[in-house]
């Protein structure tokens, strides 16, 4: 396979995955604003720091103000991490790959990309039509991966998309608890308290994880849901899951049997990493320090994404 296909394919499904979790980042907020009391202000600055946006963003705006926050992610071309951004990047990888991509994957794409080109950020929308904008977009990301699995046969195409797109929502679940880290309590003494249970539950309302978190244990604890979203093997937006899953396409693409160990450094990073967290236990996560852990890790991704880019894409002409 062309190291420019595979890039393209990896990268498509990277940018479209990170536009479903931009989204999601917001809805953090908007779930917040249900349940907390009138007498808590919401918080936006904890989303740009988390995602490593906010020196960009005090470059082009003044205060974190939620319509502001809300424009710079959704809507603002100048942010290469905003949605319309990330589908526009995705849209471009896929035109340059019509060829091994299904026709309805195009259109689909195509047709996502206007709707939110298209929609005016200027509009003075209430909670409610902002929230259910942020549902369109994640409802459209997900239909695209249906089209996905019902259109594209299991090769190399499909593993290389299979890997940008687990590489990005584990890196992206690290980042969803990582908002947990820089919103600001009140006041000390709240932490444990009802608000800081409110804003965990609204961590995993976020990432699609609260009835099966509350399937799995009876209550809601901070140690629970990071043992959830961070080790959990079955649920697919769980770190450790996805992990794994990333872990298992890269050995498709080169071919190697995982039972023989690592055949290049993509696979040696990525398996070292899988490994590492299949060892870990939420009281290790928590004694060194969860943001701690979380910046290690999202780190630790950058890194293997490197690899992957040095093994499949960075590929140098043979010299005779």
């Amino acid at each position: 396979m062309l190291s420019r296909v595979a890039n393209s394919v990896y990268w498509m499904h990277r940018y479209i995955e990170r536009a479903e979790n931009y989204a999601r980042f917001m809805s953090v907020n908007f779930n917040l604003a249900l349940d907390l009391p009138p007498n808590v202000d919401q918080q936006w600055e904890p989303l740009l720091i988390a995602t490593a946006d906010h020196d960009l963003f005090t470059k082009y705006y003044k205060d974190p103000t939620r319509e502001n926050v809300i424009q710079f992610m959704t809507f603002d071309k100048r942010n290469p991490n905003s949605i319309v951004t990330c589908l526009s990047y995705a849209r471009e990888n896929a035109r340059t790959i019509r060829e091994v991509i299904s026709k309805e994957m195009w259109e689909h794409l195509n047709q996502f990309y206007l709707m939110v080109r298209d929609t005016s950020p200027q509009q003075q929308w209430g909670e409610i039509q902002t929230q259910n904008f942020f549902t369109e977009i994640r409802n459209s990301v997900q239909l695209f991966y249906g089209i996905i699995d019902a259109t594209i046969t299991r090769n190399e195409a499909w593993h290389f998309g299979r890997l940008g797109r687990f590489l990005e929502r584990a890196d992206k679940t690290s980042r969803f608890l990582d908002v947990k880290y820089f919103t600001l309590l009140p006041q000390i003494d709240a932490v444990g308290s009802t608000i800081d249970l409110m804003i965990w539950s609204a961590v995993l309302k976020s990432v699609s994880a609260y009835n099966m978190h509350r399937q799995q244990y009876r209550s809601l604890t901070p140690s629970s849901i990071v043992e959830f979203l961070i080790l959990d093997k079955m649920f697919p937006r769980a770190v450790a899951h996805c992990i794994r899953q990333a872990e298992l396409s890269l050995y498709e693409i080169s071919g190697n049997n995982m039972a023989n160990g690592f055949g290049n450094s993509a696979e040696r990073t990525l398996s070292k990493l899988r490994t590492e967290i299949e060892f870990t236990e939420t009281a290790d996560i928590f004694q060194s320090g969860l943001h701690q852990y979380l910046d290690n890790f999202q780190t630790r991704t950058n890194e293997i994404g490197s690899a992957i880019f040095e093994t499949y894409f960075d590929l140098k002409p043979i010299e005779v």
